[in-house]
């Protein structure tokens, strides 16, 4: 019983580490879609491949940064500030992409397949840069 008991001690740590994470994820989710002048949940829905990738990069170059600073903070709020600024850094991603390419606005509601995976992949770089970068 004591084997089992030491296993399940970090279980509370575990579950609020989670949902602090999903809800982080869920906020991310919901500022990139509101800054983004297109509906990526209604394009996705419709089957435009353009806006699955680029929100699906975005999704994942915010994760790998946040359950970077899951593993490696020493408690909740370190965690919640981390993430912060994983979330910050990868909106200015999407920022570094307008820029690049002024027609992404319209060109991922159009389906332009090669200019919604530019977006996804700079996101998911730029997500595994920020997250190499988190050394405290």
């Amino acid at each position: 019983m004591d084997i089992l008991q030491e296993s399940i001690t970090g279980f509370p740590a575990f579950i609020i580490h989670f949902v602090a994470a999903l809800i982080m994820l869920a906020l991310f989710l919901v500022i990139y879609i509101k800054i983004t002048p297109y509906q990526e949940l209604a394009l996705i829905r419709a089957g435009n491949v353009a806006a699955a990738i680029s929100l699906s990069g975005a999704m994942i170059g915010f994760t790998i940064p946040l359950a970077k600073a899951i593993a490696q903070s020493g408690s909740l709020l370190d965690m919640l500030l981390w993430g912060g600024i994983a979330l910050v850094i990868q909106l200015l991603a999407y920022a570094i992409v307008r820029l690049l390419i002024p027609t992404i606005a319209k060109d991922v509601p159009e389906g332009k397949i090669a200019q919604g995976t530019f977006l996804g992949m700079l996101s998911l770089a730029t997500g595994i840069l920020n997250a190499a970068c988190m050394t405290y």
